[in-house]
């Protein structure tokens, strides 16, 4: 399928490695131009280098974190002038229980997952809406629809995110802006192997096993990839899903037990 995005320009978070990279790869085939982000300069210039070389697309890439009003300075600046998809994306905060966070445990929380995507949207969607056309795509977390447990600081702060796309996509969507969130289960990511090690640590168990338990959970018995993630956020951003506004998309081999 095309999907009608060859020459747009694209924002990919997080993008260096895992679903962010996913995302980017997915858009370059398409022929997307490209500014990476991630806090590692090693990897985020290898994956540049890649995803040029393999696709022929333009690829700038600059480090910096994302989650900080300094990092998002950095990105935009380096922007330089018009983008026409914004994927946000950051890691998510650590595992634990209600009873061993503080406040500034959810401060943080919030700030990396709910307010520096909200800070990207501010700042890139009024000029989506200036031309007519754009699309922005969040990665959020199926906690949002079945909460997990120890990632309650994920729980709490990704739903405040989808609280405010709720209403915002709805705003912008006359302009031609779509917003919608990528909510993605367990994929074979550096986050799902460190989830698989805590497990292991916990019912000392050896990590195979551990991950083992966590597949059977999954009515596809498997994790998913960082390609089929990505292939999900290009058909979001691309001219055929012009309709498809404000919506939560589960990637999650069908983990989330819901009719709805």
């Amino acid at each position: 399928m095309e999907l009608g995005i060859r020459g747009k320009r694209a924002l990919v978070c997080a993008a260096s490695k895992g679903l962010g990279f996913g995302c980017a790869e997915a858009l370059a085939a398409e022929g997307v131009d490209l500014l990476i982000n991630a806090r590692s300069p090693g990897p985020l210039e290898a994956a540049a280098r890649d995803l040029a070389g393999r696709f022929g697309v333009e690829v700038q890439a600059v480090a910096a974190d994302i989650t900080t009003p300094e990092g998002r300075g950095r990105v935009l600046d380096a922007l330089g002038g018009a983008v026409d998809i914004l994927v946000t994306n950051a890691g998510g905060p650590p595992p634990g229980i209600w009873t061993d966070w503080q406040r500034q445990d959810f401060i943080d929380a919030i700030d990396a997952n709910m307010l520096s995507p909200v800070a990207l949207m501010q700042a890139l969607v009024p000029g989506m809406m200036q031309r007519g056309w754009g699309r922005v795509v969040n990665i959020t977390s199926m906690a949002v629809k079945a909460p997990i447990p120890v990632l309650g600081l994920s729980n709490s702060a990704r739903t405040g995110l989808t609280g405010f796309v709720a209403g915002t996509a709805r705003q912008v969507a006359e302009r031609g802006v779509t917003i919608n969130n990528l909510l993605p289960g367990l994929h074979d990511t550096d986050r799902a192997r460190a989830l698989d090690a805590a497990a292991a640590e916990a019912a000392a168990i050896p990590l195979e096993e551990a991950r083992r338990r966590r597949e059977a959970g999954i009515p596809a018995r498997r994790y998913g990839t960082a390609a089929e993630f990505g292939a999900m956020c290009a058909f979001l951003c691309s001219d055929k899903a012009g309709f498809i506004v404000g919506q939560n998309i589960l990637l999650d081999g069908g983990q989330v037990n819901a009719t709805l």
